[in-house]
């Protein structure tokens, strides 16, 4: 076999990064030594796997379709390391989650995680959906926790739990004692949203769609927890998951709006790249992940583990 490893891990690290020198640096190697493994693997079948731009290396055709063999074939080097070694840590697993999930579920089902595999690396990165589905596409991440829709061709889905978006404001709100709230009415407010690109921007907005009505959007907002803020301090009503306000609404602080004419459900999905390969970190976290909504109908009903 003419190739190595370690020139794999080179290869692979450079596309995840488009540069040789942070490939190096994650793989604790100088750039001299990276920068030859690479040429060397080049070399050795007359084939480049890069472009060259400048001081950045972009994937080629070729380049696109070893990648996902290669990220493979690490993974299960890796597995097979800890099999010879008799090692009970799964390895080492990279995640993104998008703002709700990561920032109400995904924390607490890693530190659960963890507990249960202390020798585990777990890598949790949050954004909003576009990224996390972008970041799969790209083997950045081994998987996507996402409240929104994909339609990526390289990314595959799996539902996970239903989620609810709900319409919400400030107890002091004029809209705060309606029993219901019609669109001409939620047309009148200020609105605190969630930026474009986000999942619960983009369930709001294919809901307003499907009645042909559209909002007066006050501020724009990258984190739930600011737009929560936001009305809370009476700049106008928002719209996030209900799992994101289910203390808020114990404590008064917030109340929710009933809005019989918008259909707010979604689903949060677990996505990877179509040829990815599930390793045995990958397989045991989804496990834990869907152990943790076993018989649950909805996000906000989940029990949260309690981490000690």
């Amino acid at each position: 076999m003419k190739f190595t490893l370690r020139q794999m891990a080179v290869f692979a690290g450079v596309a995840r990064g488009d540069n040789v020198s942070r490939a190096a640096e994650t793989l604790n190697l100088s750039q001299s030594a990276a920068s030859a493994a690479l040429a060397e693997l080049e070399r050795q079948f007359d084939q480049p796997l890069f472009d060259r731009v400048g001081k950045r290396l972009r994937l080629n055709d070729r380049g696109r379709q070893v990648l996902p063999l290669a990220i493979e074939l690490l993974d299960r080097a890796t597995e097979i390391e800890s099999m010879l070694r008799s090692d009970s840590a799964p390895g080492n697993l990279r995640i993104g989650a998008t703002l709700t999930i990561g920032n109400y579920l995904a924390t607490l089902i890693v530190a659960e995680f963890l507990q249960l595999y202390p020798d585990a690396q777990v890598q949790l990165l949050v954004h909003n959906t576009a990224t996390v589905i972008e970041q799969v596409a790209c083997h950045d991440i081994d998987l996507g926790m996402i409240e929104g829709v994909c339609v990526h061709p390289d990314v595959e889905s799996e539902t996970w739990v239903e989620d609810e978006l709900v319409v919400f404001c400030a107890p002091h709100h004029p809209l705060a004692r309606s029993t219901a709230v019609l669109l001409d009415q939620l047309a009148a407010q200020p609105w605190i949203l969630r930026e474009q690109g986000s999942g619960t921007r983009e369930t709001l907005e294919q809901a307003l769609r499907l009645r042909h009505s559209r909002l007066n959007v006050r501020l724009e907002l990258e984190h739930t927890e600011a737009v929560k803020r936001a009305v809370e301090c009476g700049l106008g009503v928002g719209c996030i998951s209900r799992l994101a306000l289910r203390d808020a609404f114990r404590r008064g602080s917030l109340v929710p709006l009933v809005t019989p004419e918008l259909d707010l459900r979604r689903q949060f999905q677990f996505v990877w790249h179509r040829g990815k390969y599930q390793s045995r970190a990958m397989q045991l976290f989804l496990e834990r992940c869907r152990k943790l909504t076993a018989g649950v109908s909805r996000s906000d009903e989940i029990v949260l583990p309690v981490i000690a």
